[in-house]
């Protein structure tokens, strides 16, 4: 039995164990297992599009779950989404919320309006606050902005912002405070996204990193260019931390990075592919979450044929080292927080037992405080990934050689968990190269599928339905004459 190493269609198509495609299946630390399908929330679905989502945390572990749209910032009350706004934002057609939590502050930035700020009910703006089209919070008591717009410097997107220390509200450059302005100008190109890494601030260029540190003075802030080629961040939203470091979508790569040098990820195994599969027109659209619990990223981004939204997902396992797929249409993703569920509360979910939704009893669904990864679909409806999986299927690679006609008779997958049913369909081809041919399909027998077919190459497709883990496979090839 040969491991299956995931997905990974750069790689040879003969390497022992690859996935030369797959749909609905997604990497943990064994093997390949089922992609949990979206199951809705509570939540009333959002009057428009969301541009952007955050959980945030106030200093007494309360927590509040916001939601934008072009024109509106909502936060969730219950079941709704209350609107929270001064009055209607102007937004554009590109426009993305940026969140963070300053103490007990909310604070919230689109680059078009204001910067708005909220400890508790409606937002306001932020005296003396530059638009900016992202913030973050620093863990020394500072906001930053970058890519920003201000009365003084007009827009600069090159540039970067700090509060006066535990001061969100004063934006003034002055050295007693703290509060301060530069630019990051020694590679060309916008700042495209930022995130807090340990006591640092990483701001993302296209095609740069700058490592920030406080170093108090007249300076306050120094930046530091990391050496690393092309390493960048694609577009606003992806890049996300992974735990004291922080996963990238770049131009040309995957990458990560720990405050030192950038990793690339993809070489050899999807880099090329998700170059020719995903929008070169709207990849700076992609998005990145992280699955703690599960130690999954997902990178979610519009396809060749999209026409500006994510529909496509690709999905990594930090320390298996493997990727999977699992296409879905999102606009913003979230990790939800799970209000929890009594007996006497499951009417909110379904009038009858048999009606409720198909997720596991174990799930972090129905506890209280259990964080689940979610998104807002294109229904503007905020779904959590932890349904029970429906379809998927997984593709091998090549199995044979370039010198002998084999027959294959058998294929064989070890389940971990045994799906409801499945099925292989067979491909052969006599030579790399060639187009394939396709062959039988048949229905799973004593956990095998008998395939006959006669040829140097062979690939099986095996669709499956329901929940399944799988940590390898193989096939029975006997050598057919010889001269």
């Amino acid at each position: 039995m040969k491991p299956i190493l995931g997905f990974a269609p750069d790689a040879d198509a003969t390497t022992p164990g690859m996935l030369f495609d797959c749909a609905h299946v997604i990497p943990y630390e064994s093997g390949m297992r089922g992609a949990p399908t979206p199951a809705a929330t509570t939540a009333d679905p959002l009057p428009a599009e969301s541009r952007g989502a955050a959980v945030l945390t106030k200093l007494a572990g309360t927590r509040r779950v916001f939601a934008g749209t072009q024109t509106a910032l909502y936060e969730l009350t219950g079941t709704a989404w209350t609107d929270r706004s001064p009055a209607p934002f102007v937004g554009s057609t590109e426009s993305r919320w940026s969140f963070c939590q300053f103490g007990d502050t909310a604070l919230a930035s689109n680059l078009t309006d204001p910067m708005q700020g909220s400890a508790a009910g409606a937002f306001a703006d932020v005296p003396t606050a530059p638009k900016a089209k992202i913030i973050v919070s620093a863990s020394n008591n500072f906001v930053l902005a970058f890519h920003t717009n201000d009365l003084t410097y007009g827009d600069s997107p090159d540039r970067w912002w700090c509060c006066a220390q535990s001061n969100q509200n004063d934006w003034v450059p002055d050295v007693s405070t703290g509060a301060n302005t530069g630019r990051l100008i020694s590679v060309e190109g916008p700042l495209q996204a930022a995130l807090p890494l340990g006591d640092y601030v990483v701001a993302y260029k296209q095609r740069a990193i700058y490592l920030g540190r406080y170093v108090g003075g007249a300076e306050v802030w120094r930046w530091t260019l990391i050496p690393g080629g092309e390493a960048g961040a694609v577009g606003q939203d992806a890049v996300c931390d992974i735990g004291g470091k922080h996963f990238i979508v770049g131009n040309d790569n995957f990458w990560i990075f720990d405050g030192t040098r950038p990793v690339p990820l993809g070489d050899g195994i999807n880099r090329q592919w998700f170059l020719d599969n995903s929008s070169p027109t709207y990849r700076y659209k992609t998005q990145v979450s992280y699955d703690r619990q599960n130690k999954l990223v997902r990178v979610h981004y519009p396809s060749r044929t999209s026409s500006g939204a994510c529909d496509a997902c690709l999905v990594y396992h930090l320390s298996a080292n493997k990727w999977g797929r699992d296409d879905l249409v999102i606009e913003s993703p979230l990790n939800y927080i799970a209000p929890g569920v009594t007996i006497d509360g499951l009417d909110a979910y379904a009038a009858t037992i048999d009606a409720l939704p198909n997720i596991p009893l174990d799930s972090q669904f129905w506890l209280a405080g259990g964080q689940v990864p979610a998104f807002f679909n294109a229904a503007h409806q905020l779904v959590s990934l932890n349904g029970e999986t429906a379809d998927s299927s997984m593709t091998t690679g090549d199995m044979g050689g370039d010198d002998a006609v084999m027959g294959l008779e058998r294929f064989r997958i070890r389940f971990a968990q045994s799906p409801r049913g499945a099925s292989a369909t067979g491909y052969f081809k006599m030579n790399e190269g060639d187009p394939l041919i396709q062959g039988a399909t048949n229905a799973i027998n004593d956990g095998k599928f008998d395939i006959r077919q006669s040829a140097r190459f062979h690939r099986v497709r095996i669709d499956l339905t329901g929940p399944h883990k799988a940590t390898a496979y193989d096939a029975k090839l006997n050598a057919e004459g010889g001269r």
